[in-house]
């Protein structure tokens, strides 16, 4: 299962794609607040995180919080898993890697920039990673 924190419906749709083609379901989080609150009952079956940081509240919508929170939180927990970082917010970015390495977690940060990221260098980041795993 991959579990990803992603406020863009375009994106999400992307995602649904590609977690298709890598054959695993997708668990999506809009709240960085709501993806920490249910992290405990579907972190046991996850083998891949997808973190975006910068995360946009609609008109009157509560914040979302980010996805630093979630990395933070993350390298709490016992049960590792590896993790793709996916913004452009270089210094956050950084932040979330930082947290993750430090940590001993095994991730790799993948920039959004192209129209077929998410198709190329997501997707074969994220089969490197469940690959090393020894995920399907």
């Amino acid at each position: 299962m991959l579990l990803l924190l992603e406020d863009d419906a375009e994106r999400t749709t992307r995602f649904r794609v590609a977690a298709a083609r890598l054959r695993i379901e997708l668990r999506v989080w809009r709240s960085a607040f709501e993806m920490l609150a249910e992290l405990p009952a579907h972190l046991p079956r996850a083998t891949l995180i997808g973190l975006d940081h910068d995360l946009i509240s609609e008109p009157g919508e509560p914040d979302l919080g980010d996805g630093l929170m979630v990395a933070r939180h993350l390298v709490t927990l016992a049960e590792k898993r590896p993790v793709i970082i996916h913004t452009s917010n270089t210094l956050r970015g950084d932040s979330m890697e930082g947290e993750l390495q430090l940590a001993g977690w095994d991730y790799c940060r993948i920039l959004p920039i192209g129209d077929d990221w998410i198709e190329v260098d997501w997707y074969r980041a994220a089969k490197r990673l469940l690959r090393r795993k020894g995920s399907p």
